[in-house]
């Protein structure tokens, strides 16, 4: 007879039911926040057919939280989900940020949350005008921001 093992200390205390208030706070924290985000500067990345694709990189506290996609053809940000890829146009990086900027000042925290069990954490939408635009992740108990830490290396990397 096989015994199937127990999941390993690691992984973490697993609950049997999420907490309403946890929420609440998540989405207070990210409300709190928002007005200290700010674009970082933009990731133009050019394709083998001439085409280009422009990410935002969302900055908190020298961290990146989130990218927001840019439309080159719209000059405003994409939802989620779209990330836009463009030919025959030029980019200005400044006037991305200023763009991008803008946008987050009209910016407003969407009252719900996605659970991310691999990070046990809360993610917070935000939407820009009926687009949501980013996903900001929070810790389970509402209380701290938890930044994006492969695109903060990436921006450290290519962009500083």
């Amino acid at each position: 007879m096989m015994i199937s093992p127990s999941p390993s200390p690691i992984i973490g205390d697993l609950r049997e039911s999420l907490n309403p208030e946890f929420v609440e706070r998540a989405v207070e924290t990210v409300r709190a926040a928002l007005p200290f985000f700010t674009a970082g500067l933009p990731i133009i990345r050019r394709g083998p057919a001439g085409e280009i694709h422009v990410d935002a990189p969302i900055m908190y506290m020298d961290f990146a939280i989130d990218r927001m996609h840019y439309d080159p053809y719209a000059r405003a940000p994409s939802p989620k989900g779209r990330p836009v890829r463009a030919w025959g146009i030029e980019v200005d990086p400044r006037e991305v940020r200023v763009i991008v900027n803008s946008a987050l000042k009209e910016a407003r925290v969407i009252e719900a949350a996605e659970f991310r069990e691999p990070e046990d954490a809360w993610a917070i939408p935000v939407a820009w005008g009926k687009f949501i635009i980013l996903h900001v992740k929070v810790s389970y108990d509402g209380k701290e921001l938890i930044p994006d830490y492969g695109l903060t290396e990436e921006v450290r990397r290519y962009v500083i």
